[in-house]
């Protein structure tokens, strides 16, 4: 069978990726002519906003056979406002293809990148593109990406040509290929394959992509250095993407894993906090662009793009796929969405939490209390898109108010809360135990409770509702983050207790939870991080480190390049605010200022913000810690602080069982 491979393209904006795959196509002879960018006629920009803005918006796949290999191509966006839909498409990725604007050279986003496919652990060549413009010269070229992305990187061309220089460092990445270089001094190609795909070596390639200069030489090297992959027989699939066909049917984008993926299947799907369900595959398609053919079959190792999955959200997974990790991207601003006069709110939430089926890095939140709709976005060019979106699927003209930056919380130490539901005819008592997670863990739910002491299915429905909505702290109301929940005893009545009692004595516990941690000073706000590369003239250096310590930010000592400084660190995302646009001005244009998120941290100036939010939140009734006890034939109200000495039921450390995780299996009916 023919070598075959899914293929990303991911770059910083306007390094050229997407001018790249239309050269690569197009020197292929997958399309007869190559499409322009900056005329809105690319074949993977589909998109009318795409086309409109010239940048890519939504990931893209085509296909295209070079000498006996067959690629399936994906090309990403490059826009950091749309770094969480490129961070997804890695997960179809066999390999990636990261492009470098040589005028430009590395960038922020570009390291960006260069980690994810480093956590993804995606074999990549790099191709520097615009070699035909001003530049420092491919020997600076080369030192830069050795310096800022990875020692292993070496010349492609000069490798495959079997140049003694690029084999040597080639060979000094591996000490069986060193072995094999000092004895035969050469190297072979399955020895190549193998370090790429191990990571150990990323060949890069130079050319002009508009002038399709250096592509055959790429697709060369990708076709001489990629290694045939054996893929599992049992069906596997994992959605990297859900968007909207051309007439508005729902498509779920997915890279077979194992086995064979069919039209009319029934298939088992589990999302990325563990829900299950069942759906039947519809259509099965394969698209070049915008077009596309309706196959009956897929097999392991392709991608592809399917209707009937209604349930089906970017990072789920199917039949025998395990559940991957929780992405590192992060929107780190909030809009509030304001609604044309007359337009309903209640439709509006409903229409952007359909976009947020597609996108959930979205981030819908309703305010109860003031009757708002708010959104987390990665920046102002996604909020053009969802307006645009907003418009031309649903009718609906939107404005949005200043972005304020998404602000989340956690706790500091263990702590146990109580939830009690018991209105009239209604009974449910939940017990759990909260803990700190590292930063960047998300959320984790599991049991510890003896299935003697409470049945196997009320834990699965007690799990189930903490894991069905997002839980706010009590500093501010911000999302909780980086924390365990886990049951550890509960209690149902034989005749009273109805599912929604537990959602309630649930929800209850966890905030009760949380307003004994912030009595004891144990919740933390946490704030979103900039990692950051400035660079401005040696002149400048005293203003710049003014300039950095007033923001708070961490840095190390500048270095000096050529007659400039360079000041690496991080930053806290609320003081950049148009800092680059300062730098220019004070610098005339010399200094730069790169950013990529770095996560979240304790927030540096906590007080002041907590302060300046008021929030309440023994207020916030929609999330109230207080429990609801029966007495008398009549339910009555229990402060929280009160709960624990009325409840009925104990933690018996004894009888706790070790903790399992509330994952696919854990919900699976033959557990």
């Amino acid at each position: 069978m023919a070598a075959q491979a899914v293929i990303g393209l991911l770059a910083h904006v306007d390094a050229g990726k997407t001018t790249l795959a239309e050269a690569m196509l197009h020197t292929a002879g997958a399309i007869r002519v190559a499409g322009r960018v900056d005329k809105g006629a690319s074949h993977l920009d589909t998109d009318a906003m795409e086309r409109a803005r010239g940048i890519t918006i939504f990931s893209s796949q085509a296909s295209l056979d070079w000498k006996g290999a067959h690629f399936m191509l994906v090309d990403a966006p490059g826009h950091v406002d749309f770094s969480a839909e490129a961070e997804r498409t890695l997960q179809a990725l066999d390999y990636a293809i990261l492009v470098v604007g040589a005028n430009d050279g590395v960038q922020g986003h570009t390291e960006t990148l260069w980690s994810l496919l480093e956590r993804s652990v995606v074999p990549t060549f790099i191709f520097v593109n615009k070699m035909d413009l001003e530049h420092p010269g491919r020997e600076a070229l080369m030192c830069e990406l050795r310096e800022r992305l990875s020692a292993g990187c070496v010349d492609g061309a000069a490798l495959l040509a079997g140049s003694e220089a690029a084999l040597e460092d080639a060979a000094a990445t591996d000490e069986a290929a060193l072995g094999e270089y000092l004895e035969s001094g050469a190297l072979a190609a399955g020895t190549c394959a193998r370090l790429v795909a191990e990571r150990a070596i990323v060949p890069c390639f130079f050319g002009a992509a508009l002038r399709e200069e250096g592509v055959e030489g790429l697709l060369d090297g990708i076709v001489a250095l990629i290694a045939e992959r054996t893929w599992p027989e049992v069906f596997a699939a994992r959605v990297y993407r859900v968007s909207r066909g051309a007439r508005g049917e729902r498509l779920a984008w997915l890279k077979v894993t194992g086995g064979i993926l069919r039209a009319k299947d029934l298939v088992d799907g589990r999302g990325l906090r563990g829900e299950a369900w069942t759906e039947k595959i519809d259509e099965v398609r394969r698209y070049q662009g915008a077009s596309f053919e309706t196959v009956a079959e897929v097999p392991a190792g392709q991608v592809c793009a399917v209707t009937g999955l209604s349930q089906a959200t970017p990072g789920c997974v199917l039949g025998a796929e395990p559940v991957g990790e929780q992405p590192v991207l992060a929107p780190v601003l909030s809009y509030q969405v304001i609604p044309s006069e007359g337009l309903d709110a209640t439709a509006l939430v409903r229409a952007l939490r359909e976009l947020a089926s597609e996108d959930p890095m979205l981030g819908v939140t309703w305010h109860e209390q003031l009757q708002e709709a708010h959104v987390q976005l990665m920046g102002e060019v996604q909020q053009d898109v969802v307006r645009e979106q907003l418009r031309e699927r649903y009718g609906m003209e939107v404005s949005f108010g200043t972005g304020g930056i998404l602000f989340k919380e956690t706790i500091a130490a263990p702590v146990e809360g109580v939830g009690h539901f018991e209105p009239l005819r209604h009974y449910a008592e939940v017990r759990l135990m909260l803990e700190p997670l590292p930063r960047g863990s998300g959320m984790e739910f599991g049991t510890r409770c003896a299935e003697d002491d409470l049945d196997r299915n009320w834990q699965r429905l007690i799990l189930t509702h903490a894991m069905e909505r997002d839980h706010v702290g009590v500093l501010i109301g911000a999302p909780l983050t980086d924390v365990r929940i886990t049951l550890l005893a509960g209690r149902a009545h034989l005749k009273h207790t109805e599912g929604g009692d537990f959602r309630q004595a649930t929800y209850r516990a966890i905030r009760q939870a949380l307003m004994c941690a912030r009595e004891r000073g144990d919740c933390v706000l946490l704030e979103p991080w900039y990692r950051f590369r400035l660079t401005v003239p040696a002149e400048n250096v005293g203003r710049a480190l003014a300039d950095l310590a007033r923001m708070a930010a961490e840095f190390s000592s500048p270095l000096a390049e050529g007659g400039q400084a360079r000041i690496e660190g991080a930053v806290p995302a609320s003081e950049v605010g148009a800092y680059a646009l300062e730098v220019a001005r004070y610098t005339g244009g010399r200094g730069r200022l790169s950013l990529a998120f770095s996560g979240y941290r304790a927030c540096h100036d906590a007080e002041a913000v907590i302060a300046a939010e008021g929030y309440d939140p023994e207020a916030d009734l929609p999330h109230t810690p207080d429990s609801v006890f029966c007495s008398h034939g009549a339910g009555f109200t229990v402060k929280w602080r009160d709960v624990p000495e009325r409840a009925h039921t104990e933690v018996d450390a004894a009888r706790l069982r070790p903790y399992r995780p509330a994952d696919a299996a854990f919900f699976s009916a033959e557990c």
